[in-house]
């Protein structure tokens, strides 16, 4: 195979932006994978039905989930046991005790920083794609609302890009909103990567924190949570746009409960980033693929890419525009004690809206005129 390197003379911009994708895919690939996905939301209503709403299993511990992960994941872990091992006591002793106390921020509205998500090293990301985000309606800066992202993709490029930096186009779209990008509770349980992760905006994808943001009076406030999860991770696949979707129905519940509205949201090219490794249903990867999950927790799809210097083979996403079209909101009544028939009925309502929205953009985003969304 012929490798294919990049020319000497690409313009400086161009080298900033691979650098500071670079930076973010590194951030999740030695401290973890999945960082945006809804594995609480299928656990729960896989327990407890579609009436339920438990996010995570009881008496999970940090040491549970590290040992659960996989291997580089533990970096932010190692750090503090070689403190504590090297007895530099004025550093991990201040900081246990910091996180001792700050242990529920993460379902109490997190702690984003303005300065953070204002670091140029974004505006290069967002140009890197580009990432774009759409609005087809106006939104009510007086009600609370659930955004469903799809797809997952792999790295949820499209999510963070959108609602996670304050280069994207949001504040000028949906003035008057706040977006809070609802991620695993586990990457809150990881010491130091924790502070980083919140200065972004995201928050636990929990029951008590996704309430948390729905409950804020005043409206204004917009819960995104990327629906997928990790199984859709698996079929990621350029040109294919398959959801786990059909037994996804804790976040309708909590709709009901709140009075919510929902809002589809798909983002175009989000499946473009990386290439996959063929892993139909039934062969023995995805076998091994799906019993990895279940034991870690998250999905471990073998992606590839293009390199930092050659465009044939890495981990660096492809340069595919992405378009993240925020559809029509719909309308959800408060109800407390919502029954399994409104559930349904409501999660029903919100396929036919997603199935609308991708068939109203997908012409105009490259989409070819056969394609469609097949849910799972």
């Amino acid at each position: 195979m012929k490798v294919e390197f990049a020319p000497l003379n690409i313009p400086l911009a161009r080298r900033l932006q691979t650098a500071a994708v670079l930076q973010w895919v590194l951030s999740f690939l030695l401290l973890g994978k999945d960082p945006a996905g809804s594995r609480a939301l299928k656990t729960q209503a896989r327990r407890r039905g579609a009436g339920g709403l438990r996010l995570l299993p009881r008496g999970q511990s940090l040491s549970r989930d590290v040992l659960r992960s996989s291997s580089p994941s533990r970096v932010c872990v190692g750090v503090i046991v070689i403190l504590i091992v090297y007895n530099y006591w004025f550093l991990y002793v201040p900081y246990m005790t910091w996180l001792y106390f700050d242990w529920s921020t993460p379902e109490q509205g997190g702690r984003r920083s303005n300065w953070v998500r204002s670091w140029t090293v974004w505006r290069y990301f967002k140009d890197y794609f580009p990432i774009h985000l759409i609005k087809t309606c106006n939104l009510d800066p007086t009600h609370n609302y659930i955004f469903g992202f799809h797809p997952h993709g792999v790295l949820v490029a499209g999510a963070f890009g959108n609602f996670c930096t304050n280069y994207s186009d949001f504040e000028e779209l949906f003035p008057g909103f706040t977006a809070y990008l609802h991620v695993l509770p586990f990457w809150f349980r990881c010491p130091l990567f924790r502070e980083y992760l919140m200065t972004s905006g995201s928050v636990s994808v929990s029951k008590k924190s996704v309430s948390h943001v729905l409950s804020k009076e005043g409206g204004g406030n917009i819960s995104v949570i990327v629906l997928g999860g990790a199984e859709e991770s698996l079929d990621a696949h350029p040109g294919k746009f398959t959801l786990f979707i059909r037994q996804r129905k804790g976040f309708v519940k909590i709709a009901l409960t709140h009075g919510a509205s929902l809002v589809p949201v798909f983002s175009f090219g989000e499946n473009e980033l990386f290439k996959q490794v063929n892993n139909p249903e039934g062969s023995w990867l995805r076998t091994v693929q799906e019993k990895l999950q279940k034991i870690m927790g998250f999905a471990l799809p073998l992606f590839h890419a293009r390199g930092i210097f050659q465009y044939n083979f890495g981990l660096m996403p492809y340069r595919k525009p992405i378009h993240t079209v925020v559809g029509r909101p719909i309308p959800v009544h408060q109800t407390l004690d919502p029954s399994a028939e409104q559930i349904e009925a409501l999660h029903q309502t919100y396929l036919e809206e997603l199935r609308e929205l991708f068939e109203a953009h997908k012409r105009e985003y490259g989409v070819p005129e056969h394609e469609t969304l097949i849910f799972k």
